[in-house]
């Protein structure tokens, strides 16, 4: 039994496996529509999620399974003071699977240590999302067809975004990989994530304040909100929130193959008028995230179609 706890908890080999089997189940979803019958996928959101919990469940059904699960802490024992590790000791008698999300950093790395069952990591506070990087990957892999030899762009909240974090742990293991890092200076990605992966693995990146000026060197544009939920108080919110929004004009200034991430929820960093720009991949993205869920819960059951 393993879980999924990082995105580095999966070799580069098994993590192309994976998406192998993702892009199988897009062209032939007919084929594992009953992979899962009598399984039972647990979702404990401690804090709100609509994408990634709807996401996981739409995996689970997807393949023939079912979903249990609670999608607040107020919802769950935990509002009595239960503890995680007694939380998922019980789950473990219920589900075959978990998926959990926390507010709190290592509470997924917790839950592993005293389940029965594969624990997956929904995201941990502001630490890591690794089914988000999957499902990045595998957005990227289809839309340009390598993970390789490309200039990526991060935007907008680089210190609190969980989804930054793993994608830059990620992405660290190509090779050719080149990162642009825009945000303003109190946003910008944490020391540890500066020294101990880039500088470390020898990843050429550019720390800047300017998105027009890096927009025309990028193939991929990652852009993220700024996270309320993350500030410790509003002044420094509403302050930052409007950093960096993206606009048809700017749009002007990239090259006609980049490609437009975002992990979702969008506030207003990208402007609605963006949405008709065939470059603008944020949509495509969410379905690549079920599949990409299909084959991580398949992988972690052991169930393969017949």
């Amino acid at each position: 039994m393993r879980h999924l706890l990082n995105p580095l908890d999966f070799s580069v080999d098994e993590i192309e496996q994976l998406l192998d089997l993702a892009s199988d189940i897009e062209q032939h979803p007919g084929k594992y529509a009953h992979v899962c019958d009598g399984k039972k996928l647990a979702t404990l959101f401690y804090e709100p999620s609509t994408r990634t919990r709807l996401s996981f469940e739409s995996a689970m059904l997807n393949l023939g399974g079912s979903v249990l699960g609670f999608q607040s802490a107020d919802a769950s024992s935990a509002a009595k003071g239960e503890s995680v590790a007694d939380t998922i000791r019980v789950i473990s008698c219920y589900a075959d699977i978990a998926a959990m999300r926390h507010p709190k950093e290592g509470a997924p790395l917790v839950a592993s240590q005293f389940s029965t069952i594969p624990v997956i990591n929904a995201g941990d506070g502001g630490h890591q999302h690794p089914t988000q990087t999957l499902t990045d990957l595998l957005t990227i892999r289809s839309l340009k067809g390598r993970l390789s030899d490309m200039t990526v762009g991060l935007c907008g909240d680089l210190k609190f975004g969980r989804t930054v974090h793993s994608l830059i742990h990620a992405l660290a293991r190509y090779t050719g990989i080149r990162l642009i890092l825009i945000s303003p200076p109190e946003l910008r990605v944490p020391s540890y994530i500066r020294e101990d992966v880039l500088k470390e693995k020898m990843i050429p990146f550019d720390e800047v304040d300017n998105l027009d000026d890096a927009l025309p060197k990028l193939d991929i544009l990652y852009m993220t909100r700024v996270q309320k939920e993350r500030f410790f108080n509003e002044e420094d919110y509403i302050r930052l929130k409007d950093s960096y929004i993206l606009t048809a004009e700017k749009m002007k200034l990239a090259r006609d193959d980049m490609f437009i991430l975002h992990p979702l929820p969008r506030v207003n960093e990208i402007s609605v008028e963006v949405d008709k720009d065939p470059r603008a991949a944020y949509f495509r993205q969410v379905m690549y995230g079920v599949y990409v869920r299909m084959a991580l819960i398949m992988t972690l059951l052991e169930v393969k179609a017949c």
